[in-house]
């Protein structure tokens, strides 16, 4: 029987780079993309993740690609991010939020997954 090795690992982006060979599955989960000044959950740690980090997880993600690695990302739907993978498949899909203080107001938004596979 054939047996398929998982390692599931929560690091850097850009150490994802060291650890994968091709045909790999890759799944990246990054801080989203800021849907408006009102939205903005870019700041899961003290160090914010901005535009030019979004840029430089494309960049990664274009490596995995040129590597055979299988790679997919989830994001808002935003402007930046549709351009950034203009290139790669882009499923919309909706997503449920829970953060509000009252439930009337929790609303979900529309998220994309990024892939450079069928």
């Amino acid at each position: 029987m054939n047996r398929t090795q998982v390692q599931i690992e929560v690091a850097s982006f850009e150490k994802v780079l060291k650890n994968v060979k091709k045909w790999d599955f890759v799944y990246l989960d990054p801080p989203y993309d800021v849907l408006s000044n009102t939205a903005n959950f870019t700041n899961y740690t003290q160090d914010w993740f901005w535009v030019e980090w979004q840029k430089k997880l494309a960049k990664v993600f274009r490596q995995l690609d040129k590597m055979w690695v299988k790679v997919m990302l989830s994001n808002h739907n935003t402007p930046l991010i549709r351009e950034l993978y203009k290139d790669y498949k882009i499923d919309l899909v909706w997503a449920k939020r829970s953060v509000n203080s009252r439930a009337s107001k929790r609303c979900g938004t529309e998220e994309v997954v990024v892939r450079n596979y069928c």
